[in-house]
């Protein structure tokens, strides 16, 4: 048995060992579901379906919403047409969880070991504002938001608080499907006519290993799908994707992954001194012929390369838009080319009817069939049926948990400010969702390489602004 199915095996034993128990004295472990319904003595359909072999919804910038409406006027005052590219928000996590059938969300994280760094924006600073979020900002701590001193709103500041945010959610609903977490870094300094910008705090291989400790100060190991349990006893983790494969829903569900968006010097700063990522906590973003090769970002959905990586066991997450441009334009070539690919995470900032910001557009994005994740339709065993691999109401396991942090609160933003939703049973619903809804994909426009950070060396894999 491999280092990670006796990871894992403990779990599935403990579920058996439970559901026996039930049927014996006929009362639930959860209690019962809808309709007196007890739900914890079955078995799940769909659990011998690897997590390779399923699609899924994303969302970018998962935690993003937009400033005050002085704060846009001024930002297109300078930039014009320019500031559309940043019109898009998005509820907070647990709604897109909830409602919105989000299965893979993107944080963008910065370095504030200090704490208060990004506390003043320019922009607000120019508007007589004040500080944004203080008691969140002024913290020490991993910080989550688009760009310093412009775009900055976020459902959850504080990177620990988006975590919180998802585990709350995770272990509330321990049916689900797994989570993948993509997480880029940024540290790239604005530099615009004479303007006064913050100065960000670089990504040092100190601040890397603050953020895996950042992850597991929320997740324990048992609620996270890692690089190590992957690799198992392989000598590489790229030889244990394409011999051994991913685990299976069953062993999966109800846990969450991370990956980085980064590539270049950022992966190559994160590997160094643990080969094939060993005690690492994010899957990076690899060539296929790396040895640390498991998960591949290819935002182009029409990359030819995409069913080919997937057919070989690797994990990819591609883009069905970007900028706004698709949803303008209602564009929805992309949308099916990236659910035809077979990547795993499609990502999009519509997952559902009526997100679009400033303009109207029946644009969205979802998996085909309306449910959260289907077979996906390079890879999956001809056994899969997209209605059986997420069960909400299924078996669950008791709630792990770690040791609170202080440091980083959760943390939310007004709720005029975000997205607002609506009900439905068992939890809630975004303005504008249905149980289907037609897909809708996009193909990024070319973007410029940033500028290295001040002071550092330059890097290769540096991060976008409009990413």
């Amino acid at each position: 048995m491999s280092h990670r199915n006796r990871r894992f095996a403990p779990f599935a034993a403990a579920a058996a060992g439970i559901c026996m128990v039930v049927a014996a004295v006929g009362v639930g472990v959860s209690g019962a579901g809808a309709g007196g319904v007890d739900r914890s003595a079955r078995a799940v359909p769909g659990d011998d379906v690897r997590l390779n072999e399923i699609q899924v919804v994303g969302s970018h910038n998962s935690y993003k919403v937009l400033p005050s409406q002085a704060e846009q006027d001024m930002i297109r005052s300078f930039i014009g047409a320019a500031a559309d590219r940043m019109q898009y928000q998005h509820a907070p996590l647990p709604v897109q969880f909830e409602s919105q059938k989000v299965r893979q969300i993107e944080l963008d994280v910065w370095v504030d070991s200090a704490g208060g760094r990004y506390r003043q924006p320019l922009l607000r600073s120019a508007l007589d504002l004040g500080p944004y979020q203080p008691e969140i900002m002024d913290l020490p701590g991993t910080k989550t938001f688009h760009i310093q001193d412009v775009d900055y709103g976020s459902t959850c500041p504080s990177f620990v608080g988006c975590l919180e945010a998802v585990k709350g959610w995770s272990d509330a609903n321990q049916g689900h499907v797994p989570i993948a977490i993509l997480v880029e870094l940024k540290d790239t300094p604005l530099e615009v006519g004479d303007f006064d910008f913050t100065d960000p705090e670089l990504w040092t291989a100190e601040a890397m290993n603050s953020l895996d400790a950042e992850i597991r100060s929320v997740f324990p190991e048992s609620s996270m799908i890692t690089p190590d349990d992957v690799r198992g006893s392989r000598s590489t983790l790229r030889e244990a994707v394409i011999q051994d494969g991913w685990p299976t829903l069953g062993e999966s569900r109800g846990q969450v992954m991370f990956m980085m968006d980064n590539g270049g010097g950022y992966r190559d700063d994160y590997v160094a001194g643990h080969p094939s990522l060993e005690g690492r906590v994010l899957f990076t973003n690899a060539d296929p012929d790396d040895d640390d090769a498991a998960f591949i970002k290819r935002n182009d959905p029409f990359d030819p390369s995409i069913p080919d990586l997937v057919e070989q066991g690797f994990v990819v997450r591609t883009r069905s838009d970007s900028d706004t441009l698709e949803a303008r334009a209602n564009d929805t070539g992309p949308r099916d080319a990236a659910l035809a690919s077979g990547a795993q995470w499609v990502s999009t900032d519509y997952p559902v009817p009526g997100m679009a910001v400033g303009f109207e557009t029946p644009f969205y994005v979802e998996i085909p069939g309306g449910t959260v994740a289907r077979c996906n339709p390079v890879n999956a065993p001809p056994s899969c049926d997209s209605g059986n691999l997420e069960d909400l109401d299924g078996p669950v396991r008791p709630p792990s948990s770690v040791p609170p942090t202080s440091s980083s609160p959760n943390s939310s933003v007004p709720s005029s400010s975000v997205p607002s939703s609506t009900s439905r049973p068992g939890g809630t619903t975004a303005p504008g969702s249905s149980t289907t809804r037609p897909g809708t994909t996009i193909v990024p426009a070319p973007r410029p390489p940033a500028p290295p950070a001040t002071g550092a060396q330059p890097r290769t894999g540096q991060p976008s602004y409009t990413g």
